[in-house]
């Protein structure tokens, strides 16, 4: 198999890590809600969606053990804790578990409606024993992931779209207050809280470890494999996301919709009949499914790399386990519990994935590293903190003067100045020409 055929079986499995149930249900409201806004909205939603996620995955790539060398460029210990905190938060307890439920509420529960905590208990049983199976041997998952799933996964989402486009008439359709201001600013949040920029320091390395299984060990090879594997994740979602958000703008709605579940539920009947449910539960559970594949991956391998107590199939034993036990909490509780944990790392991450790809331009500056993620941090701790209604009210109105405080971005231009201090710093004090001790 050549290099070439690799990187369009790894582009695929890439497509279908990120595209989970979240950025299924996410464009159609956008579309919904934007209406005659709808081509600012969807832009800003890409950009923030699509190719942050893409700058995160090369940058994944230049970094010589991935997530683990980008936080070490603050400092060995803090890129250790950032590190197994990101895994986790995104894997076993957070993201798996989520992507379980998700597959199952809205999955499953279409296919074939039930009641009670028992049947939850039972799909997660088959969903996780799947999932395991799969995981066992990392180097076949990419090729069933890519080769299998998203194919399967693509096939099922263009009966819609195609369904959608000859049934549906694009005409004017009323903007919401939230889109009506700034509809590209707006739509970028959207795709921020995908959580897709996080999820990508994870799959960086399964695309690269992948890679390596099949003899490539250039550098210049990971890198080259990665950015096409990147793009062609890229382009796939662009289209599917822009084909989701035009079902939401275009659809007839004579009914409320609350989400983009519903609307899709919605789009499937009116296009399919009865039929339509089964269509849209398959769409969910595959999405799901391969998702989860990618993250306990993702888990399995970095913990035996780092922490070698566990064999790879122990950790996927593991992290299979923790992904079922809190996936019988219930997605709401889910929700709950990690939605704080989020909001404290995934600024933090954006900053270390900008200042890791732009020190391969500007030059190494470990100052410009310590005081732009030492000021998202702690702009990230005030989120926390706001979330849970535990800020001064006169520390709340001073942050409130901060641009784009209203959009919860207060901390990017004091990143910013913070990072561009760092770096004038070390170039005057001349830090930059005796930095080789620095192994970032």
């Amino acid at each position: 198999m050549t290099n070439k055929k690799h990187m369009i079986i790894a582009g695929f499995m890439l497509f279908s890590l990120f595209f989970g149930a979240g950025n299924l249900i996410f464009p159609p409201t956008l579309g919904m809600e934007s209406g005659n806004a709808f081509i600012p909205a969807i832009t800003g939603f890409i950009l923030s969606a699509v190719f942050l996620p893409l700058i995160t995955i090369i940058t994944v790539s230049l970094s010589k053990n991935g997530l683990l060398s980008i936080g070490e460029r603050v400092h060995p210990l803090f890129g250790m804790i950032f590190a197994v905190i990101v895994y986790l938060s995104i894997g076993a307890f957070y993201g798996i578990p989520r992507a379980a439920n998700v597959a199952f509420e809205l999955g499953f529960e279409q296919i074939l409606p039930v009641q009670g905590h028992m049947p939850l208990f039972l799909f997660s049983l088959i969903f996780f024993g799947l999932t395991f199976v799969i995981c066992l041997n990392p180097k076949k998952a990419i090729d069933l992931v890519g080769q299998w799933l998203t194919p399967a996964l693509l096939i099922v989402l263009a009966f819609l779209f195609i369904k959608a486009f000859f049934t549906y008439s694009y005409g004017e359709a009323p903007t919401s207050v939230k889109f009506q201001d700034s509809p590209f600013l707006t739509g970028f949040i959207e795709g921020y809280y995908t959580m897709d920029a996080i999820a990508a320091l994870a799959f960086g390395i399964v695309i690269i470890n992948g890679f390596r299984s099949k003899g490539m060990s250039k550098r210049s090879e990971l890198v080259k494999g990665t950015i096409g594997a990147g793009s062609i994740a890229a382009v796939g979602l662009i289209l599917v996301y822009v084909s989701l958000g035009w079902i939401g703008r275009v659809i007839p709605a004579d009914q409320a919709v609350a989400n983009g579940a519903e609307l899709l539920v919605l789009a499937s009947g009116q296009l399919f009949g009865p039929s339509g449910n089964l269509i849209f539960g398959a769409i969910v559970i595959l999405a799901c499914l391969t998702t989860c594949v990618g993250l306990i991956n993702a888990c399995a391998q970095f913990f035996q790399e780092r922490f070698t107590a566990l064999s790879y199939k122990g950790y996927v034993g593991v992290f299979t386990l923790i992904g079922l036990l809190f996936t019988n909490l219930g997605l709401n509780m889910i929700l709950k519990i990690a939605g704080p944990l989020l909001s404290l790392i995934y600024p933090v991450a954006i900053v270390l994935v900008v200042l890791s790809l732009a020190q391969h331009f500007l030059g190494k500056s470990r100052r410009m590293f310590i005081l732009s993620v030492g000021m998202t941090g702690a702009f990230s701790l005030y989120e926390t903190f706001h979330s849970f209604n535990l800020v001064p009210k006169v520390l709340e109105q001073a942050v409130d003067w901060i641009p784009l405080s209203a959009n919860g971005l207060e901390w990017t231009l004091p990143a910013l100045l913070c990072a561009i201090i760092g770096f004038v710093w070390d170039h005057i004090s001349g830090y930059r020409r005796t930095s080789e001790q620095w192994h970032g």
